[in-house]
């Protein structure tokens, strides 16, 4: 087999995605090239896959909401599009509902087909180049992702972006988990280790205000259940960016969620500022996914460790811009475990 791997389908403008295998402390993945994307994630012992996903890549770029792919170039949304950097004012697509931008436009790194430039055993790396004006952007910014599953059960990512011109860049990993192949994920038990989290105004961009997470159901710091209501008694429907801290740090513990059902635990270390939980609330692909299960609302959880979203328009927020000769390195470990 061929560093490429295997070809795994043509995307719609005729380009081929390769799909490769890699393996090592208990855990299989399946990654393409087509927008970086973690597309399935087993571990030993259980059967289900961790991860939503489709055994087709065609139903990718028709009914994927981001599921296992890298959004980019800045992750997240940015409030009407509208940013300036170094008193240049830049105006970027707006993809959601005609007045936000959302994961770096309608055809971001999500949705691009990658180069996978290293392939090992246990190992792959992928690259791209977002090219200077692409969805507004400053910059000709290329980003590189590495997965790696090392002992211990950990799924090791690293992206590390790098540019041309001052521009902004906040790349994450969009996996939706299921730790025990049900239905939804609102059984699962979850805990944040994080006392504030954004406020966010109608179309879900932060007003710039952190809120206390003490006394309300944002309150995540011990574990316990997806399952919480607000005080009307509906499912809080989390899609919030809780802040560890106000730069990215060494790599430490933020988050732990574990299925009693199954007895699978994924415990999430970065390096990030914030982790955007997402409880998958929007979902409702019209084709199966893998195992050949219909996924649903709660079907899967995302834990998005990032830079805040809309970082460049408020003050004291974690810092997005991204100059030449700077790396952006953002580094996430997953480490899956059975009891």
């Amino acid at each position: 087999m061929t560093t490429q791997g295997e070809i795994f389908g043509t995307t719609p403008q005729g380009e081929t995605v390769y799909r490769v295998k890699i393996s090592g402390g208990g855990l299989t993945a399946h990654v393409m090239s087509w927008g970086a994307v973690i597309q399935d994630l087993r571990l030993d012992g259980h059967d289900a896959p961790l991860v939503l996903g489709f055994d087709r890549f065609e139903d990718y770029p028709a009914y994927s909401s981001y599921f296992g792919a890298t959004p980019g170039r800045v992750a997240n949304r940015i409030g009407k599009g509208q940013f300036t950097l170094d008193g240049q004012a830049y105006q970027l697509d707006l993809n959601q509902n005609g007045n936000t931008h959302l994961h770096g436009g309608r055809d971001g790194l999500g949705r691009t087909n990658w180069a996978i430039i290293a392939h090992s055993q246990n190992k792959v790396m992928l690259q791209v180049t977002d090219p200077d004006g692409r969805a507004g952007y400053p910059g000709n910014c290329t980003v590189t992702a590495t997965y790696e599953l090392k002992d211990d059960g950990t799924l090791n990512v690293v992206y590390e972006s790098v540019t041309d011109q001052p521009t902004l860049a906040n790349i994450c990993q969009h996996t939706y988990f299921n730790l025990d192949g049900r239905d939804d994920i609102l059984g699962h038990d979850i805990m944040i280790a994080a006392d504030h989290y954004l406020e966010l105004d109608e179309n879900q961009v932060p007003t710039g205000r952190q809120l206390p997470v003490a006394g309300t159901p944002m309150d995540l710091r011990q574990l316990g259940p997806v399952r919480r209501s607000e005080a009307n008694g509906a499912q809080v429907d989390f899609d919030h960016n809780y802040c560890l801290s106000d730069t990215r740090v060494e790599k430490r513990s933020v988050a732990l969620v574990r299925s009693v059902n199954s007895g699978v635990a994924m415990e999430v270390r970065t390096t990030e500022p914030g982790v955007q939980l997402y409880c998958g609330f929007k979902l409702k692909p019209t084709v199966p996914g893998l195992f050949g299960k219909l996924y649903g609302p709660y079907a899967g959880l995302c834990l998005e460790t990032q830079i805040w979203p809309d970082a460049i328009n408020h003050e004291g927020f974690p810092s997005a811009v991204l100059r030449p000769g700077e790396v952006l390195r953002q580094e996430t470990d997953y480490v899956f475990s059975k009891s």
